[in-house]
């Protein structure tokens, strides 16, 4: 069902969106593969991905924290893919620090790239899924989304804003065949949260997987960080037939953080 449609993933580069990318190609999906690296890198990778699914695949490194060049890419994504039919916002950065000396220009980087980068994408993104009648929004939000830790003030609040985002774009677009759904996962291991833990082993004096273990175990009822690949699979089910009644929800993979 699935084979022959093109996903947009932001963030694709490394982590939860190479993740992601990999299992959307395996199922025949063209990719509008993103990240921060250079156009050469770019290039090689989206090769490397048409040459083993046997997919067209695009590299695009637009800045995510301006508006005029994600509408440029998205333009760009339409018009060498035919179409946009997934659409995957899962780009993110993190900075941890008390609100009191919270660095402005980290704020504003966070809530551009986090919040207001998805919202463009997926104004983007509408029109062609609308005239179409089939569309897929999956928005990468986080536990954080639904509940708060201390010094993330920038990250929970944009997280937060992604779940409000998605539940009306689900809503304004329910009869139109597209679903938009957030997905809330804890703790996943990806370069995203490596400078958390070794912030952690370092303030602890411990060893690196000693302190990793000790910062799961503080929330999550599982000991264990998510493979991102889970998440990719998460993102398949989302986009299939299956799951075309769920739409506008928040949808936790945190280990049991939020049962607590």
């Amino acid at each position: 069902m699935l084979e022959g449609k093109t996903a947009v993933v932001t963030g694709s580069t490394s982590g939860i969106g190479l993740a992601t990318a990999e299992v959307l190609a395996e199922q025949g999906i063209n990719l509008v593969m993103h990240g921060l690296m250079s156009d050469e890198e770019g290039n090689a990778l989206v090769q490397s991905f048409a040459e083993k699914y046997r997919i067209k695949a695009i590299f695009d490194g637009a800045n995510l924290m301006d508006s005029e060049a994600i509408a440029t890419f998205m333009k760009r994504a339409i018009n060498e893919m035919g179409s946009i039919d997934i659409l995957v916002n899962n780009a993110g950065i993190q900075h941890t620090e008390r609100v009191e000396t919270f660095p402005i220009a980290k704020w504003d980087a966070i809530m551009s790239i986090n919040l207001s980068s998805a919202f463009h994408t997926i104004q983007q993104a509408l029109p062609d899924m609308q005239k179409n009648g089939w569309g897929r929004i999956i928005n990468i939000a986080s536990v954080h989304g639904l509940v708060a830790s201390v010094n993330k003030s920038a990250y929970c609040a944009a997280k937060h804003g992604i779940i409000g985002l998605t539940k009306v774009v689900a809503m304004e677009n329910a009869e139109l065949g597209i679903t938009a759904n957030a997905i809330c996962p804890g703790f996943v291991d990806t370069p995203l949260i490596t400078e958390q833990i070794q912030q952690m082993a370092d303030r602890d004096g411990i060893d690196f997987a000693t302190a990793k273990r000790q910062l799961v175990i503080q929330k999550q009822s599982l000991p264990d960080m998510m493979e991102p690949r889970q998440i990719g699979e998460y993102v398949l089910f989302l986009c299939s037939s299956t799951a075309r009644m769920i739409t506008g929800a928040s949808l936790t993979m945190d280990g049991g953080w939020t049962a607590q």
